[in-house]
C-alpha cells in the first residue's frame, strides 16, 4: 500500500488502483491499526461508514490499553452549577497554523461572562504573531508538551476543565491519547479532522447540516452539535489589492484555473478531469501550489495526457496575507476528491474567487459544499462530474457569466454568516451550553442545535 504514504504526496501514481484495492482489503479484514484514518481520507470509493470503520480499528488496541490507566486515574466530575463554562481547546497548531487562522477571531470574540477558554499546547512556542493573538484570545494558556498523556490528562482535569474540544483528530502529531483518559466530562471533536474518531473518544462533533446530515449519524461514534450555518469559522482578515500576474509567475492573459489543495488529494481521476478542461479551453492554465516531491510528475501526467506541461504553473508558499492577495487573481477554484478543501476554500471565497465542488457522502468531500451554502453560491456544487466540467467550461468561456459569480460573492461575503466570526461565537457558545446542560441532567448525549445569530 505504497500510495498511502509517501507516492501521495509525490503524485506517483503507478500503484494508485492497486492501493485503493488494498485498502478495502484491510478493512474487510479487520485488521486492527492496518491504515491511518487520515490517510484513508483520500481514497476513492470509501464511504463515511468506511472510515469510521478505520477509525475504529486505528484506536482498538490503544483503548483497549488505555483502560487500565483511566481507570487509576479515576476522574471525578463536579457537577455544580457555573457562573461561565470552563472550555479547553487541545491543539499542536497554536501557532501560524491553518487551524489558528481559521478559528481566532471567534475564540477572540468569546463572551467571557459565559465561556472562559483554555488552550492546552503540545506544539511548539514559534514566537510569531499568531502565538501571541492566541495566548490572549485564550483566558488561560496552558503548555503540556512536555507531559505524557497520563501528566496532560491530570492538568486538563486539574483545570476543571468542563468541555475539552479536541482540534487534532487524526492529524499530524495529534494524542488522541489525552482524550482516551477522558479528563473532562465533555469532549469534543471539531475542526481539525474531518471525520469521526470513532466510539469512546468525544461525545460530540461540531458540524453542519450540509456535511453531516442527521441521516448520516450511524457513520459517526459522536453525536452531532450542529452550527447553523457553516461548522468552519473564517474571519476577515484584510486583503489588500492583489499583485500583478507577472509578480506571482502568471503570464498575463489566460483563464486561471486553481487548486491550492495539497497534491496528496490530487487522484488520476481529478487530473484526468483537469486536464480535460485545459484541452476544451485553450487558452487557460492551472494554478497548483508548489511542491518539490510532486511537480515533476504533476507535468508528467499532463504531457501523458496530451497538455503541455508549461500550463501547470506552481506557486511557491507564502505567509497568509500574501497568499490572500495573490489568490484573488485565480478565475475559478477546481476542487478535488474524495478529499476537497477546506481551508483553501474559505480563503478563496474571502478573497472573491468562486469553487467549484462536487460532494460526495463523506465529511472531507462536504466542506467546499457547506461553504458555498454559507455563502449563497450553491449553484457551484456540481451533482456529478459532468456537471463538474460542463460549469467549469461554461464559466471559463462566458467571462460575464464568471464575473457576475464574483460580483455576487463579492456583495454576500460581507453579509453571509460564513464571514461572521461573532456570530460563529455565539452559536458555539450556545452548543456548549445545551452540552453541559445535558450533562448535569444526567440525560447522555444526543444531536443538539445552535440557534442562529442574526448577522451583524
Amino acid at each position: 500500500m505504497r500510495a498511502f504514504g509517501r507516492d501521495r504526496g509525490m503524485c506517483a501514481w503507478d500503484d494508485f488502483a492497486q492501493s485503493s484495492i488494498d485498502a478495502r482489503l484491510a478493512l474487510a479484514g479487520a485488521r486492527s491499526g492496518q491504515i491511518p484514518p487520515f490517510l484513508m481520507l483520500s481514497v476513492p470509493g470509501m464511504s463515511a461508514r468506511d472510515h469510521r470503520v478505520c477509525s475504529e480499528l486505528w484506536t482498538r488496541d490503544r483503548l483497549a490499553a488505555s483502560g487500565a490507566e483511566r481507570s487509576r486515574l479515576d476522574f471525578r466530575f463536579d457537577l455544580g452549577v457555573r457562573d461561565k463554562l470552563r472550555v479547553g481547546y487541545l491543539s499542536n497548531d497554536f501557532h501560524d497554523h491553518a487551524t489558528a487562522h481559521l478559528l481566532i477571531e471567534a475564540l477572540e470574540a468569546n463572551d467571557r461572562t459565559r465561556c472562559e477558554l483554555h488552550a492546552f499546547s503540545f506544539g511548539a512556542d514559534d514566537g510569531g504573531t499568531m502565538r501571541g493573538r492566541l495566548s490572549r484570545a485564550f483566558d488561560v494558556f496552558h503548555d503540556i508538551t512536555a507531559l505524557s498523556d497520563s501528566d496532560a490528562a491530570t492538568a486538563v482535569h486539574a483545570a476543571a476543565i468542563d468541555i475539552l474540544v479536541d482540534l487534532k483528530g487524526f492529524t499530524r502529531g495529534a494524542r488522541t491519547g489525552i482524550l482516551m483518559l477522558h479528563p473532562a466530562p465533555v469532549q469534543v471533536n471539531f475542526l481539525g479532522y474531518p471525520g469521526t474518531l470513532g466510539r469512546d473518544i468525544c461525545d460530540y462533533m461540531i458540524t453542519d447540516a450540509f456535511i453531516t446530515p442527521p441521516s448520516a449519524a450511524a457513520d459517526y461514534a459522536e453525536s452531532f452539535a450542529y452550527m447553523p450555518h457553516s461548522y468552519q469559522p473564517h474571519g476577515r482578515a484584510s486583503l489588500g489589492p492583489p499583485p500583478a500576474r507577472g509578480d506571482v509567475g502568471l503570464p498575463e492573459s489566460g483563464f486561471v484555473f486553481c487548486c491550492f489543495n495539497q497534491a496528496y488529494k490530487f487522484t488520476p481521476d481529478v487530473f484526468d478531469i483537469w486536464c480535460r478542461l485545459l484541452a476544451e479551453s485553450p487558452d487557460s492554465l492551472l494554478w497548483l501550489l508548489a511542491s518539490d516531491q510532486a511537480q515533476g510528475n504533476l507535468r508528467g501526467e499532463a504531457l501523458r495526457r496530451g497538455v503541455s506541461p508549461d500550463r501547470l504553473v506552481f506557486a511557491p508558499e507564502l505567509d497568509q496575507k500574501a497568499h490572500l492577495r495573490r489568490l484573488q487573481l485565480a478565475d475559478l477554484v477546481l476542487d478535488t476528491a474524495p478529499y476537497g478543501a477546506h481551508t483553501t476554500a474559505s480563503d478563496a471565497l474571502w478573497a472573491g474567487v468562486p469553487i467549484l465542488t462536487c460532494a460526495g457522502d463523506t465529511l472531507a468531500s462536504r466542506v467546499a459544499g457547506s461553504l458555498l451554502h454559507a455563502v449563497g453560491l450553491s449553484e457551484l456544487i456540481a451533482s456529478d462530474e459532468a456537471d463538474y466540467v460542463a460549469v467549469a467550461l461554461t464559466l471559463a468561456a462566458e467571462p460575464d457569466l464568471l464575473q457576475a459569480a464574483k460580483a455576487r460573492l463579492r456583495r454576500n461575503r460581507l453579509v453571509a454568516p460564513l464571514f461572521d466570526a461573532p456570530a460563529f461565537a455565539r452559536s458555539l457558545e450556545d452548543l456548549y451550553a445545551q452540552m453541559w446542560d445535558r450533562w448535569r441532567r444526567g440525560v447522555g448525549h444526543a444531536a443538539i442545535w445552535a440557534a442562529a445569530t442574526p448577522p451583524r
